[in-house]
């Protein structure tokens, strides 16, 4: 069965990048190249919210995940995901971010109904994991929400 850990993170700092980068060193995935992947959980998963990430491989090496993220130079910065699975593992990841929680969990909310609406699945379970944090006043505040499938695989 194949370990899906949902991780979070957020950080500021004096650039948009370098607070994506703490952010993503706090859900402890920054030595990774992240590879998008478009929300669906392969049957034989399992998710698993773990808030920062084990040791997943050596650095510079893919990371394959779902990822919800939003960066701001003023105000708070809000990352969600939201899923679905059935009992054999197999279903669905939501991502949003934006700059308001309840508007965040409201697109969550409804994104996944609409994936569920889409699917004649049968589905049993289902999670949330919402992050925010406020900028400081000099610079730019990240939050990020990723569902990281399995380990780190070689680049080359």
């Amino acid at each position: 069965m194949g370990l899906i850990r949902v991780v979070r993170g957020t950080a500021n700092a004096p650039t948009r990048m370098a607070s994506y980068d703490a952010a993503l060193a706090e859900a402890g995935i920054h030595n990774y190249n992240l590879v998008a992947v478009s929300s669906v959980i392969p049957t034989g998963a399992h998710v698993e919210r773990v808030g920062t990430a084990p040791d997943l491989g050596p650095a510079g090496e893919r990371l394959t995940v779902v990822e919800a993220r939003a960066t701001v130079e003023s105000g708070t910065a809000v990352a969600g995901l939201a899923w679905a699975t059935e009992a054999d593992g197999r279903g669905i990841f939501y991502e949003a971010g934006g700059i308001d929680e309840l508007e965040v969990r409201a697109r969550l909310e409804e994104g996944l109904a609409a994936g569920k609406a889409l699917r004649d699945w049968t589905f049993v379970d289902e999670g949330r994991e919402l992050v925010a944090v406020d900028a400081a006043s000099d610079g730019y505040a990240t939050a990020v929400a990723l569902a990281v499938y399995g380990e780190s695989a070689p680049l080359l």
